[in-house]
């Protein structure tokens, strides 16, 4: 368990805060590219760690991330007018482009040089394969970070697959049930029974021994784990994930080797985050299926099979959010959830349709920030007891010693995969995956899950 200071510590993403310091150190996903769809488009309401900002792409295609308030006055950007290369604020006609410089004061004497001396807080961003992304740290041009080489979000475009839905926690409770490979064999395959699994498939091992053994050790840039249960009499099944700083993860769904995917847990504020799956479609066990348009025709990817969506809104937590949730008990089915306990009819261990919406409804249950004393922790627990320390480790020599953080100045670090293998009992399980868990390699798979 965590004291209340350390977990405040771990939570609390707001600037002058530990971890909020350190998560401006990186290069942020803020929102997709085709939120911003058209030049000169409506802008956006965005909060990123308890900001409020005002995102908007100029006449030349370039976006810019502003502070909500005006400088002058502190009137909302939002009701701005995107118009000829900037944003001009309607109450005196202040205008500022995407770096935050002001090019316009119509309201003072032609003569004056005080646009000059006034700036609107403004962050960079970069679009990469239809994300957008921000650094809001202390660092400026030409001395940012390099955005972090994490592979699916550098392959080809056409082959991408991005998607995201808000979470109404905090960033870490939701970060962990990524990091915690136990809760497979319960949360999302609990109402299967061994004999209903498919022979020598990963979900038949995972169902048959629901206790999975840990190896688990810091990394470059993070912290990871080989989870391991008996396969057939000579083998193990491996499940290796990765935790990444400031706040990525790789999950172990599909074949090591193969599956490129990373999702984000980046937190909007203390109590809402924005959950975010970038991959490569092909790779993905459960691959997001659905699309949907907004009123201007533009189609957003970013739905699970089982999502359905609330219309987004203009307010600061209005997008992206399921239209099942805490108010109407996640769609729970009772009856269904039944037949999967009782036997028979294979259904839901907990009448929750989806493992996104199952995920999402038992991190959500636990209120937006857990308090981590009230915890008992096991064995199975053990990547997120390492990955709370080294997040909180890192926190600590940031503030005390001003140690930058892990990866900030090395993109490569993020050159990682995750994913399950079969392995020989009698090997060393960090030799024999080092290949595999390289990424932007072709690699030749010792197995293939069913």
């Amino acid at each position: 368990m965590l004291s209340s200071e350390d977990n405040d510590l771990l939570c609390r993403v707001s600037s002058g805060t530990p971890m909020g310091d350190l998560m401006r150190e990186y290069w942020i996903p803020a929102f997709m590219a085709s939120e911003l769809p058209i030049h000169d488009s409506d802008p956006l309401r965005i909060r990123l760690l308890g900001e409020n900002l005002i995102a908007f792409r100029d006449t030349s295609g370039r976006v810019g991330l502003l502070a909500n308030a005006c400088p002058h006055r502190g009137t909302s950007l939002y009701f701005a007018r995107n118009e000829d290369w900037g944003i001009r604020c309607v109450y005196h006609g202040w205008k500022f482009d995407v770096s935050g410089a002001c090019v316009d004061m119509p309201s003072e004497p032609a003569e004056s040089n005080f646009r000059d001396k006034v700036r609107a807080i403004a962050y960079p961003c970069l679009e990469r394969n239809g994300v957008v992304w921000t650094y809001m740290g202390l660092r400026t041009a030409p001395n940012l970070p390099p955005l972090p080489d994490l592979e699916p979000n550098m392959i080809n475009q056409d082959q991408a697959n991005v998607w995201t839905a808000m979470r109404e926690c905090n960033y870490m409770q939701a970060l962990e049930g990524d990091i915690d490979t136990s809760h497979l064999a319960y949360l999302h395959l609990g109402a299967i029974r061994p004999d209903e699994a498919t022979p020598k498939s990963f979900n038949y091992y995972t169902v048959a021994d629901r206790a999975p053994r840990y190896h688990v050790i810091d990394t470059d840039i993070g912290t990871m784990y080989g989870a391991y249960r008996p396969a057939e009499d000579d083998t193990y099944y491996y499940r290796f994930a990765q935790f990444l700083f400031p706040f990525f993860t790789m999950i172990p769904t599909n074949t090591l080797g193969v599956q490129v995917v990373v999702r984000a847990w980046v937190p909007l504020d203390d109590h809402h985050t924005m959950f975010w799956v970038m991959a490569a479609p092909a790779t993905q066990r459960s691959t997001p299926g659905g699309v949907r348009t907004n009123a201007g025709g533009v189609t957003f990817v970013g739905s699970s099979p089982q999502a359905r969506y609330e219309p987004n809104t203009s307010d600061w937590l209005g997008r992206w959010r399921l239209k099942d949730n805490w108010d109407n008990d996640y769609g729970m089915d009772r009856s269904v959830q039944r037949a999967g306990r009782d036997g028979g009819i294979i259904g839901s261990y907990t009448g929750i349709d989806g493992i996104y919406l199952q995920d999402q409804a038992v991190t959500e249950s636990m209120g937006t920030i857990y308090q981590r004393e009230r915890e008992h922790l096991g064995t199975s627990d053990a990547m997120v007891i390492k990955t709370r320390r080294r997040l909180l480790r890192a926190a600590r020599l940031r503030r005390d010693n001003g140690i930058v953080p892990p990866g900030v100045d090395d993109a490569k670090a993020y050159r990682v995969r995750s994913g399950g293998i079969i392995l020989p009992r009698d090997v060393d399980w960090l030799d024999a995956t080092a290949d595999l868990r390289n990424a932007f390699v072709s690699h030749e798979i010792m197995n293939q899950a069913d």
